[in-house]
């Protein structure tokens, strides 16, 4: 199964309580899932990463082999696309359990970034978890 998957992750302060969104869609357009989680305090960028962890593993659970993931974070998609290197040093461990999880599960990823006019339904689930802190 090939999956497309919308991720958004946020902060409202930075470091504060944090959020994530996803839309996952089947390759025939279908929506297949519109899902929202409340996280913790933590930074904007770490909540980007915690939303690509969290909906990777739903993936798999979904038994897709390939992923397209779509994001407004340009950060998270580069690191994750090894264009630019991980300096964070509170970024880099879940930057290898993600890569750990790809690996292991042989599924195959391309990480996009994208403007957030593109990313408005999984920006509001994220916003909507925040609001509802679920």
């Amino acid at each position: 199964m090939k999956l497309s998957i919308f991720t958004d992750g946020g902060s409202r302060g930075n470091p504060w309580e944090s959020w994530i969104g996803v839309v996952i869609i089947d390759e025939n357009e279908k929506i297949l899932e519109r899902r929202y989680s409340y996280l913790w305090i933590c930074t904007n960028n770490f909540a980007e990463y915690s939303a690509v962890l969290f909906w990777i593993k739903r993936a798999i659970e979904l038994e897709a082999k390939q992923v397209e993931m779509f994001m407004d974070s340009k950060l998270v998609a580069s690191q994750l696309s090894w264009v630019w290197k991980v300096k964070n040093d509170d970024l880099k461990w879940i930057y290898f359990e993600i890569k750990d999880i790809i690996n292991k599960n042989k599924i195959k990823i391309v990480f996009s970034w994208i403007p957030r006019e593109k990313n408005k339904e999984a920006d509001r689930l994220a916003n909507k978890a925040m609001d509802v802190k679920q």
